[in-house]
C-alpha cells in the first residue's frame, strides 16, 4: 500500500473516548451567564443546578417517578456511591467485559468483600454469558463497554419482576442508546462521554425500588461522606434537587446546560442516537472494505455506536508480539496527531492493542468520513517504516 496524503481533514480532530468533542456549534461566549463567584447554594446557582437535573430527564426521558442527582468523582464517584449505599443485603451478580466493569468486580470483591457475589467476567469484545444471571440478586454491568466496544443489545434479559435491584453504570451510553428505564434501578453517567460535558461530576439515577432500597437498608460498613444518600433513615431529597453532597464547578453546570440545550434543539434522544448510529455506520462501512482492521466486537448485536474500538488484522502486523502490535498501533496513533488529523484514538491501556475511534452525537459524520481515508494512509506509512526497519 502505497502512503499518499489525503485531500481533506476532518474540521475537528476530537475523536477520544473522553472526554469526548464538544457539540458543533460549541464556544466560550455559550457559557457566559454561568453563576461564577457565587455559593452553590445561592438561590441562582440551585436553579441551574436543578435546571441541569430537568434537562437531563427531558433528554433522557426518565420516568417522573424516578430521582436524579449530581454526584462528585464523574461517573466513577456515581457507581461507587451507588455501590456502597445498596450491596450487602442480597447475593450481587457482577458481570464485566471491559477495564471499568473489572473495577467494579474488584471493588465488590476485593473492597466491600461481599461473600455472596458472583463474577462473570469475560474477554473485551464479547459480552458475559447474561443468561446466568440470578434475579434473586441484585446486578452490576456496564450497558456500554467504553474501552471494549461492546454493549449490552437490549435489556430483555433483565427479569421484569426481580428481586434484587439492577445497577447500570451507563456512561457511554446515555444520549446515543435507548436505555430501557423499567429495567434499570439505578443508572450512572458522566458529562464527558456523550454531550462533550467536563469532567468531574456524575449523575446518579434511582428508581422508586433503589429508593426503598435506601431507606430500609443500611450497609454494615462506614460511608465516606460524599457517599451519603440518606439521614436519619430517609433519602436526602434535595441532592436530587440540585444540592449537591459537595461543592461543584458551576462552569462545568453552564456547560452541561448548554450541550443539555444543544440536543434538545436537534429534537432530543432520537436525534442524538440517530447522530451516534450514522457516524458507526460510516466508519463501519469503511471497515467493511478495509482488509488491515476489524471490529474487536465480532458480534454485530453488540457493537457500540460511540466507543468503536478496532483492531489490526494485517497479517505482517498480527504476528508481531503484543509489544511490537501496541508499538504499531500507536505509531499510526501518533503520526495522525503529529498531522493533527486525530487526536487519542488509541486503545485504552488495558485493552487489546489497536484503536478506538469515538462516534457518539458530537461528532459530525463528515469527520468520520474524512478520517477513514487518514486511517489507510496512516497505516501504509507505518506499515512501510516497519519494513524498513525489519
Amino acid at each position: 500500500m502505497v502512503a499518499t496524503f489525503p485531500a481533506a481533514r476532518p474540521s475537528q480532530p476530537n475523536f477520544s473516548c473522553g472526554p469526548c468533542a464538544k457539540h458543533p456549534g460549541w464556544q466560550l461566549q455559550n457559557l457566559q451567564d454561568a453563576a461564577l463567584g457565587r455559593s452553590h447554594r445561592a438561590k441562582a446557582s440551585k436553579a441551574k443546578l436543578k435546571r441541569a437535573i430537568d434537562l437531563t430527564r427531558e433528554l433522557l426521558q426518565v420516568p417522573r417517578d424516578y430521582r436524579i442527582g449530581i454526584i462528585p468523582g464523574s461517573d466513577t464517584g456515581a457507581v461507587e456511591a451507588a455501590l456502597w449505599s445498596l450491596l450487602g443485603q442480597r447475593g450481587v451478580d457482577v458481570f464485566a467485559w471491559e477495564s471499568f466493569g473489572k473495577g467494579w468486580v474488584n471493588d465488590i470483591v476485593e473492597h466491600l468483600k461481599l461473600k455472596n457475589a458472583r463474577a462473570f467476567v469475560t474477554d473485551y469484545g464479547e459480552v458475559a454469558d447474561l443468561a446466568r444471571a440470578d434475579f434473586e440478586h441484585d446486578i452490576v454491568f456496564a450497558w456500554n463497554g467504553t474501552t471494549s466496544g461492546v454493549r449490552v443489545p437490549n435489556a430483555d434479559w433483565i427479569a421484569a419482576g426481580r428481586k434484587g435491584l439492577t445497577i447500570c453504570d451507563a456512561t457511554s451510553a446515555a444520549f446515543a442508546q435507548k436505555l430501557d428505564w423499567g429495567k434499570l434501578d439505578v443508572t450512572t453517567f458522566s458529562w464527558q462521554k456523550a454531550l462533550g460535558g467536563e469532567a468531574a461530576h456524575g449523575m446518579l439515577i434511582v428508581s422508586p425500588r433503589a429508593v426503598e432500597r435506601l431507606e430500609t437498608y443500611t450497609p454494615p460498613w462506614p460511608l465516606p461522606k460524599l457517599f451519603r444518600l440518606t439521614h436519619g433513615g430517609k433519602l436526602i431529597e434535595a441532592i436530587f434537587e440540585g444540592e449537591t453532597i459537595n461543592t461543584p464547578s458551576l462552569m462545568c453546570v453552564e456547560d452541561y446546560i448548554d450541550a443539555l440545550n444543544w440536543g434538545k434543539s436537534l429534537g432530543g434522544l432520537n436525534a442524538l442516537i440517530a447522530r451516534a448510529d450514522a457516524n458507526s455506520e460510516a466508519l463501519g462501512d469503511w471497515v467493511a472494505r478495509t482488509p488491515w482492521v476489524d471490529f474487536l466486537a465480532a458480534d454485530p448485536r453488540i457493537r457500540s455506536n460511540t466507543s468503536v474500538c478496532l483492531k489490526i488484522v494485517d497479517p505482517v502486523v498480527a504476528k508481531l508480539p503484543q509489544a511490537g502490535q501496541a508499538a504499531f498501533a500507536k505509531a499510526l496513533e501518533n503520526l495522525l496527531e503529529k498531522e493533527n488529523v486525530a487526536f487519542d484514538i488509541g486503545s485504552y491501556r488495558d485493552a487489546p492493542p489497536g484503536l478506538r475511534i469515538w462516534c457518539g452525537a458530537t461528532v459530525e459524520t463528515s469527520d468520520i468520513e474524512a478520517l477513514t481515508p487518514w486511517l489507510d494512509f496512516a497505516f501504509a506509512k507505518t506499515e512501510s517504516d516497519l519494513a524498513k526497519a525489519a
